[in-house]
């Protein structure tokens, strides 16, 4: 069986609302995406909070999923008009042959080296070194796979940190992929926050499956503890509101590393710690950078 996918042009006024009415209108998925994506007109959009002033590209391309005997331009029309578009806009047609969906998900995750001793793979992959230390990582619902750059800055820090032994804190800890692989490269107690319980969720299940022992917790929940190692991959604007919070959960003498900082946003956020610690440019890659410093 083939299913048939939808590509229409339209801006971001009336995307998500196009989007949402062919959903409505039966349609078995539908996503939104930048129709210059991969030219120089690709507009490049993070997420933080208050760093896009409109969401959306302004030139869309709403892709939709249908059932195989739809009647696309009869669909569209009808949508179209639910979405205040008053001409039918351009679109393309083309069968979708039936697959392993769960398989063809599963192949585009292969395992990722990080460094010569650690590697991230999902638990369909062997091991692709048996020395190696590996974190079993499967994509869901809570941020981290390894395959973000921040990510990779952070568990590089990590890995260059003298850990045995060392309590460690991951602050807005997502899949708990850094509380892990702190746990695997010696810390002694983890712990991982996060404001969303999912995420909490996933990274006890996560943990679990590791054979670590690391604790996570809603950021809700109350926590006087201070740590030896704190680490806080979020988004820069959280991070600065958060600075006098994360900062006390460093105790004298200890380190704090911060990512999911655009390169342009570095010297913002290395003020805002400044009354708590000195923070300093410990890696970049790709336009994002980790900073990190010790806590007097």
């Amino acid at each position: 069986m083939a299913w048939l996918s939808l590509s229409i042009q339209t801006d971001c006024q009336h995307a998500e609302a196009l989007a949402d009415a062919l959903l409505d209108a039966g349609a078995l998925a539908a996503s939104i995406e930048d129709a210059d994506a991969g030219t120089p007109d690709e507009q490049p959009q993070f997420g933080e909070p208050d760093s896009i002033s409109r969401p959306g590209w302004n030139r869309s391309r709403v892709i939709a999923l249908l059932k195989p005997d739809s009647d696309a331009r009869q669909l569209l029309a009808s949508c179209a008009a639910l979405a205040g578009l008053d001409d039918l806009p351009a679109f393309t047609q083309e069968e979708v042959a039936d697959q392993d969906w769960v398989r063809l998900t599963q192949s585009q995750f292969e395992p990722i080296r990080v460094s010569k001793r650690l590697w991230i793979v999902p638990s369909w992959h062997q091991a692709p070194d048996p020395q190696a230390i590996v974190l079993v990582l499967d994509p869901g619902m809570a941020f981290g796979t390894g395959s973000h750059p921040t990510t990779r800055l952070c568990l590089e820090w990590l890995e260059r940190c003298a850990l045995p032994g060392m309590s460690m804190l991951d602050y807005g800890c997502g899949s708990g992929i850094l509380a892990i692989a702190a746990a695997r490269l010696g810390a002694g107690e983890v712990v991982g926050v996060d404001i969303d319980p999912q995420a909490v969720i996933s990274a006890r299940q996560n943990a679990e499956g590791n054979g670590v022992n690391a604790r996570f917790q809603d950021s809700a929940q109350e926590l006087h503890s201070q740590f030896d190692i704190v680490v806080a991959n979020i988004l820069a604007n959280p991070l600065k509101v958060l600075a006098p919070l994360i900062s006390a959960h460093v105790r004298s003498g200890g380190r704090l590393a911060l990512s999911g900082i655009l390169f342009s946003q570095a010297d913002e956020l290395i003020a805002a710690y400044a009354p708590y610690l000195p923070l300093g440019v410990a890696d970049t890659r790709d336009g994002w950078v980790c900073l990190a410093g010790v806590k007097a």
